[in-house]
Formats: C-alpha cells, structure tokens, sequence
C-alpha cells in the first residue's frame, strides 16, 4: 500500500494549480488546514469507512461540515470545494487530507517564498527573541518566516528550530546528550 505522503502530493499539486489560477491560495490553504484536522481524527475517519456509509452520505455530512453559516467554509465555492471532496470519497483518499494539507502549504509557501518555522523551547520566548530568530533564519535560507511557538519542558533550556528541511537543536538536552556520548566512547 502507498505512503500517504505519495498518494496525497498529486491532490494537493492538482488542488494547488486550481487554487492558484483562481488567486485562492489562503482560501483552500485554509479549507484543508480545517479539513486536515477535522481528518486527522482516527475516529472520524473509522466513521466514515463504515461500510454502510454510502459515498452520497459520506459527501453529504463532510459538505455539512463546511456549509455557509458554520464555523469553517470550503475554499473555490462551494462547487469546487465539494467535487474536491467528492473525488476524494469517490478515490476512498479522505483519510490523507491531513497530508494533503501539508503538502499545499508547502507548495503555497515557495510560490510565496515563505517558510514556516516551528521555534520548541522549554520556556516560552520573549518577543525580542522571537525576532532574532526569524532574522536569522531569514538570513539562512532567504524567504520570509512566519514562526509559531511550541512549549516542551523536557528540552530543560535552549530551543529546537525546524524551519522546512532545516533542523537547528539548540536544546540543552541535544547538548546534555552529545556530552554523555563522547565520554561513554
């Protein structure tokens, strides 16, 4: 059976052409951000592979999910958006919306020539700091960062960066580790 990274990247490059023909990038970013994680749920998705689920059924209550007047909406109108989901169910692919989601926004950003970066500190950083590290990454790998900030207390001190393909550890633990496996050599 095929990685889900591998089945997802053809949908996530069609629905990416669509969306950037139609300047709807944020919108369908969005859309499967929401879906993705709606998706990412193994119990819904057990719901939704129930045999008899009919696939009229399973597009019916995920369109539902996104109807006008709710919490999220699907991107490209409503037409787009539900024969999107449509050729997933049809595909029996709804399960790699979380993938799917990924691998848009990763197309969305070098169109944007942005990176995420995801800063994990045993602290939380100040304001300043933050700064500094989107400066340098900005100046490591030349796009614009947008940065969002995670908390793991087992890291003791320091911070781990993940930015793309770039991983910095920064984190006391990595170093506290390094120390313990050159005296053990």
């Amino acid at each position: 059976m095929a990685d889900n990274n591998t089945v997802a990247r053809p949908y996530a490059q069609a629905i990416f052409e669509i969306a950037e023909d139609a300047n709807e990038l944020a919108e369908w970013s969005e859309s499967l951000s929401i879906a993705g994680q709606l998706l990412g749920d193994r119990d819904l998705v057990e719901y939704l592979a129930d045999p008899e689920f009919t696939n009229t059924r399973r597009l019916e209550f995920l369109a539902g999910l996104f109807e006008k007047g709710g919490s999220y909406k699907l991107a490209g109108g409503d037409a787009k958006g539900t024969n999107f989901l449509k050729l997933l169910i049809e595909n029996d692919r709804v399960a790699v919306l979380p993938e799917i989601s990924e691998h848009f926004d990763a197309l969305k950003a070098a169109v944007e020539n942005s990176v995420d970066a995801v800063v994990t500190s045993a602290v939380a950083l100040s304001e300043k700091q933050l700064d500094d590290v989107a400066a340098s990454l900005r100046e490591r790998t030349g796009r614009d960062v947008r940065i969002t900030t995670e908390i793991d207390e087992t890291l003791i001190g320091g911070a781990v960066i993940r930015a793309g393909d770039v991983v910095i550890d920064g984190s006391l633990r990595a170093r506290l580790e390094g120390l313990a496996n050159a005296l053990v050599k």
